[in-house]
């Protein structure tokens, strides 16, 4: 004689509220195309600065912050943890991120700053649902830290691709070697510029140079 122990229906009802409420914590780019995203005027030039200054593998996402003439003010990247795909935990991190490298601007009655996310992935250029998890993520995340919620791009081997626009390129993608961080600041930038994750040694590289 056997005897075992069969899933209760307490346990069935939870797990399944529980991935209800993962899938709820997501956006599809329908969805986040109507909730009126600003453009980047330069999508090229955004994605080929934050690639040279944080070298993203796969799994590596960047949080950077743009001031209202679309210069970067702060980044950081860090990796993804191997867990479930989950809007609030992506949001959580990005959280972390985001204070670590620029105060809030919760005191402002209209956010004058932009937070853009660049998602290095295995892949093709296709919204997944890991993608609908960061969109969520990031545009919580933006509203908790006084932030206008800006582009989310992906990186592939394919090249990089903005999400809900249709705009992309072959280069950079996450195969290629970043350029020289020079030329992605020839422009003055009056703000101090702060990273995190690995990009301030990068900075150190390029001004021994």
């Amino acid at each position: 004689m056997t005897f075992g122990f069969a899933p209760s229906a307490a346990t069935s009802i939870s797990t399944s509220a529980s991935s209800a409420s993962r899938l709820a914590r997501m956006l599809e780019p329908a969805e986040w195309a109507a909730a009126g995203i600003p453009l980047l005027r330069s999508p090229r030039e955004v994605v080929s600065g934050l690639h040279t200054r944080h070298r993203p593998a796969p799994a590596t996402a960047v949080v950077a912050v743009l001031d209202h003439e679309e210069r970067l003010a702060a980044s950081a990247s860090f990796a993804r943890r191997s867990a479930p795909v989950d809007g609030w935990e992506f949001r959580n991190v990005l959280l972390v991120h985001l204070r670590r490298v620029i105060p809030h601007d919760l005191r402002r009655r209209t956010p004058v700053r932009t937070a853009v996310l660049l998602y290095c992935r295995e892949g093709d250029e296709r919204w997944t649902e890991e993608d609908g998890a960061w969109m969520w993520g990031l545009r919580d995340a933006c509203t908790l830290h006084g932030l206008r919620c800006g582009a989310y791009i992906t990186l592939t081997r394919g090249g990089w691709q903005v999400l809900g626009e249709g705009r992309g390129g072959r280069r950079p993608n996450s195969l290629s070697s970043p350029g020289d961080l020079a030329d992605t600041v020839a422009d003055a930038e009056p703000l101090p510029l702060r990273t995190a994750g690995g990009a301030a040694e990068a900075l150190r590289r390029t001004a021994a140079r």
